[in-house]
């Protein structure tokens, strides 16, 4: 995961009531083809793929890296230089204030990415109007999921935030991991 200092800070994000931040990068040419976008990459994921890119950003409970407060301000200065921001991960749809950090990002005037696997149809349903575009990760059959993720409901899951992505309009590409 690349990432970026832009300064530390000793308070957890989750405890401002906004997102956990486990990386950032503040420029990236290959996170959302065509576009030149700083990455958030959420800690946390519910799933636990062997393959991860992103170890590091599983655990859920890790401290936050960086201070919302300091992404914002980041971000203030580079309007004009980005034409948006991607929300990755670990899993980003598992941050409960995704909708309110994305809607911040938004009012500055950024384009908005997701990279996702769809673990939270009900929040993704919340995201999709925000979003401009989705790196929709299929990880498997749906039947296979679960041993692939080690989490029971991770394929009915997945399929249906696919589905809410289809019907939505959204911009979108599908990736997959081969062996």
């Amino acid at each position: 995961m690349p990432d970026f200092d832009i300064g530390t800070v000793a308070t957890p994000v989750s405890d401002t009531g906004l997102i956990s931040i486990g990386g950032f990068a503040p420029v990236s040419f290959a996170d959302w083809p065509g576009e030149i976008a700083a990455v958030i990459f959420c800690q946390g994921c519910p799933w636990d793929c062997g393959y991860c890119h992103n170890p590091d950003l599983i655990p859920a409970n890790a401290p936050s890296r960086y201070g919302w407060d300091q992404i914002l301000g980041f971000l203030r200065e580079r309007r004009g230089l980005l034409d948006g921001v991607v929300f990755s991960g670990g899993e980003p749809l598992l941050q409960k204030n995704l909708p309110a950090a994305m809607a911040a990002v938004r009012e500055l005037g950024f384009r908005l990415g997701l990279h996702t696997g769809g673990a939270y149809p009900a929040r993704f349903r919340q995201v999709l109007p925000l979003l401009d575009w989705v790196g929709f990760d299929i990880k498997a059959a749906p039947e296979d999921y679960a041993d692939l993720t080690h989490s029971r409901r991770s394929g009915t899951d997945a399929m249906e935030s696919f589905r809410l992505l289809r019907q939505s309009g959204v911009a979108f590409e599908t990736r997959t991991t081969l062996d």
